[in-house]
């Protein structure tokens, strides 16, 4: 198996889901389903593809038990996940502060919960080449002002980054997958909330690029990204996923699967876990599979 130098990530999970009221007043975003599958699949998926198997999930204390229903502590599909609580959202960049111990002196992987990605060789290519520093993932899109926005010049080299501005000075997105080294806990910790009372992920990684030591790779046509966070959006990365699945015979996201693929678990593991499953097309996918 391929060398890692990712070796641990967190899932952002946390937050109310306002955008998504009212089917997230009784269950966090990160478990509606897009498409077939629960949303927190798709980031889980990615990390596991990245062969990051050591994993802390932050939830809002109301949502931990489903959670853990849902996922228990990773070890059936070959994963380590342990959870935290955030009380009150502060900020994507607070999740550093969060797992300043389970980080330690390690670098990590940050994907938000809310985000989906398909055909993702790039990822795992950046994941195990990454030597440090922060490296970031951009997508050229319309509404650039929605997210942080990356400006690069000559070279691919990052110029600026801004947090949703008025004037984009690119239409370039950064996506909500980052790679950091250990020193991201640092950084997080000296930030000062921004005009919304925020730790933002942008401020980090302005740090970085402060220091010479950030880096964007520009997601081409053979990756797909869905900020997830809305309904339209949801709509969108679902009949998207439906659609692939169904010309390529292949689902998206499948974490029983990709855990057999990469050697997490056995055959006769993979067996079990879809024999426990009730009858259903997932269980039905994963028999055929073997």
């Amino acid at each position: 198996m391929t060398a890692r130098s990712i070796r641990k990530a967190i899932i952002l999970a946390g937050g109310h889901g306002n955008r998504l009221f009212p089917a997230t007043r009784a269950l966090s975003k990160q478990l509606l389903n897009v498409h077939d599958k629960p949303m927190i699949y798709y980031p889980l998926s990615v990390l596991m593809n990245m062969d990051v198997r050591d994993i802390q999930i932050i939830v809002n204390a109301s949502d931990a038990e489903n959670f853990r229903r849902l996922l228990g502590d990773g070890g059936q599909i070959g994963l380590n996940i342990t959870y935290r609580s955030e009380e009150e959202p502060r900020g994507i960049a607070n999740a550093f502060i969060i797992g300043k111990d389970f980080i330690g002196s390690e670098s990590v992987a940050l994907i938000l919960g809310d985000n989906v990605f398909c055909g993702i060789s790039v990822l795992e290519t950046a994941s195990t080449q990454f030597s440090g520093g922060a490296t970031t993932f951009g997508v050229r899109v319309n509404d650039a002002g929605e997210y942080g926005v990356a400006e690069i010049g000559a070279g691919g080299r990052v110029l600026s980054i801004e947090e949703k501005p008025q004037n984009p000075k690119s239409n370039i997105a950064v996506t909500g997958l980052y790679l950091y080294d250990a020193n991201v806990v640092e950084i997080a910790a000296s930030l000062k909330p921004s005009a919304r009372g925020e730790l933002e992920i942008t401020d980090v990684n302005r740090a970085y690029l402060d220091r010479g030591q950030l880096h964007l790779h520009l997601l081409g046509g053979d990756t797909t990204w869905f900020d997830t966070g809305t309904a339209e959006s949801m709509a969108r990365a679902g009949n998207y996923i439906a659609s692939l699945e169904k010309s390529t015979g292949h689902k998206v996201g499948c974490l029983e699967e990709i855990a057999y693929n990469r050697g997490f678990i056995t055959e006769r593991e993979f067996r079990e876990l879809a024999d426990l499953m009730p009858t259903c097309e997932y269980r039905d996918y994963l028999l055929r599979r073997l």
